[in-house]
């Protein structure tokens, strides 16, 4: 089997799928799983920026350093690329179905699905104040412990 390779996606990819891409690095690292990660937006306007500046404050006071980070569009090959792709929220998972090509290999799922709440979005913090950037970064990081954990008992 291919390495697990796993890409997390919002609309912009400067606040949630950032944050769930920070997350799921730590968990990752903490459980010593060996996955390439990577996040994205469906959307374009944000491209070659760094995440918001609210959402690199609180995955620093979570101890990651997501400066480095630039956000970049979806694109084709990454259906083929990564064996998951995350979304966000149930819209960005019908654009990702959308655009995924015939065949290809990624399979796709919602963030919070690996929380146990089937469905449910992880609300965008991005038109609100600080504290929804806190409710985000709980939600992703519930998600990527249950999506480590899936992929370490080899479930996902």
């Amino acid at each position: 089997m291919s390495k697990v390779a796993v890409l997390f996606v919002c609309l912009g990819n400067i606040c949630r799928s950032p944050l769930a891409e920070a997350a799921f690095r730590q968990e990752a690292e903490r459980r010593g799983l060996a996955v390439a990660v990577d996040s994205a937006g469906t959307g374009d306007w944000h491209q070659g920026h760094a995440p918001d500046h609210r959402a690199q404050a609180v995955a620093r006071r979570n101890g990651v350093d997501i400066g480095g980070y630039r956000a970049r569009q979806v694109r084709a090959e990454d259906f083929d690329r990564f064996t998951h792709i995350v979304a966000m929220d149930p819209d960005n998972l019908a654009d990702l179905e959308r655009l995924r090509p015939p065949g290809a290999r990624a399979d796709l799922s919602l963030m919070l699905e690996h929380a146990g709440r089937a469905g449910e979005p992880v609300e965008d913090p991005y038109y609100g104040g600080d504290d929804g950037f806190d409710v985000t970064w709980a939600d992703v990081s519930a998600a990527a412990r249950g999506l480590a954990q899936a992929l370490n008992d080899g479930a996902a």
